[in-house]
């Protein structure tokens, strides 16, 4: 379900795979190549929510924003299974670990890795390249080119499924 919110309608790009049982709300931009999945909400009934391109948000997830104070994901950034992300900012090649909490004012680096499960305070700041984990995150060290090669991986392969879903499956027509 798309739909406005007091005129405020989302912007998706035309090639971004929204599932169909997907609900996006109000003030969404979605840009091109990203990916919306089974059971998620993005509401952007208080402010703004900026997804950039080729953004896997995965089953389950929850997308929110408290007032002035936008929820921003950058590019190539991989959102896992049942993530909720709220007024936060997400930056480039970040990977959101499956049950993690990202609340308001708080900043994932650039290419930043949080564990599954991990709950990020508000207003904390993940350093680039890291790998945080817990409850709430801390720092557990410097990403190695093992740690880079697999999230490029699940990068590529959700950009890949996004288009598979959108063109050749019932659930993209």
């Amino acid at each position: 379900m798309i739909g406005d919110y007091k005129g405020s309608k989302p912007q998706i790009h035309e090639s971004v795979f929204v599932a169909k049982d997907a609900v996006i709300v109000g003030d969404v931009t979605i840009d091109q190549d990203s990916s919306i999945w089974f059971h998620t909400v993005i509401r952007g009934d208080v402010a703004p929510t900026h997804i950039g391109k080729r953004v896997s948000v995965q089953d389950l997830s929850m997308l929110h924003q408290s007032p002035n104070n936008p929820l921003i994901v950058e590019d190539d950034v991989t959102i896992g299974h049942q993530v909720t992300l709220h007024s936060a900012i997400v930056r480039k090649n970040a990977l959101i670990g499956m049950g993690s909490i990202i609340l308001d004012g708080a900043e994932i680096g650039e290419s930043a890795f949080v564990g599954a499960g991990s709950l990020v305070p508000p207003g904390k700041k993940i350093p680039p390249h890291t790998l945080v984990m817990g409850r709430p995150a801390k720092v557990v060290r410097e990403l190695k080119e093992a740690d880079y090669q697999e999230m490029e991986r699940v990068r590529k392969s959700y950009v890949e499924k996004g288009q598979y879903y959108k063109a050749e499956t019932e659930f993209g027509k």
